[in-house]
C-alpha cells in the first residue's frame, strides 16, 4: 500500500446539499424548508419545551416543595477519615483540601463522628458534631472552631 493508493472507504465521503442554488440544483425554490410555517423563517426555530402554543408541560405540573434559599452547605469529613494524618498533626481546611479529602468548601466545613481515632490530631473546622468532639477529646486532641 502507497500513499497514493490510500482512499476513504465507500460512502465516506458525503456532498454537501447546496440549498437554493437554483432549481436545477435540485434544492431550490423553497431550499428544502417547505412552504411557510416558523421553520420555513430566517432564524425561525422554536424553544425547547415549546408545544406550538399549547400550555408547556413545565407550566401544567402542579410545583411541589420548598427551596430554601437560605441553607447551610457543609462540606463533611467522618472521623474516620483523619486516620491518614499523623500523630500530633494540625488537621485544618488547607491540609484536608492538600490531602483530597475535601474539594470545595461552600459555606465551611464540619467534622461528623463516624468512625474510630486513635491518635491524638489538633483539628480546625467550622462546626463538629458532638461524637466527634468527644472522640477527639478522648483520644487526646483538640477540637478547635474556626
Amino acid at each position: 500500500m502507497k500513499l497514493n493508493e490510500l482512499r476513504p472507504p465507500k460512502g465516506a465521503r458525503k456532498k454537501r446539499k447546496r440549498v437554493g442554488r437554483g432549481e436545477g440544483s435540485g434544492h431550490g425554490g423553497t431550499s428544502t424548508k417547505g412552504h411557510k410555517g416558523l421553520k420555513a423563517r430566517s432564524g425561525g426555530s422554536h424553544s425547547p419545551g415549546f408545544e406550538g402554543g399549547q400550555m408547556p408541560l413545565q407550566r401544567r405540573l402542579p410545583k411541589r416543595g420548598f427551596k430554601n434559599p437560605f441553607r447551610k452547605e457543609w462540606t463533611v469529613v467522618n472521623l474516620g477519615d483523619l486516620t491518614a494524618f499523623p500523630d500530633g498533626a494540625v488537621v485544618d481546611v488547607e491540609s484536608l483540601q492538600s490531602s483530597g479529602l475535601v474539594k470545595k468548601v461552600v459555606f465551611g466545613v464540619k467534622i461528623l463522628g463516624d468512625g474510630e481515632i486513635s491518635r491524638p490530631l489538633t483539628v480546625r473546622a467550622h462546626a463538629f458534631s458532638l461524637s466527634a468532639k468527644k472522640k477527639i477529646e478522648a483520644a487526646g486532641g483538640k477540637a478547635e472552631v474556626i
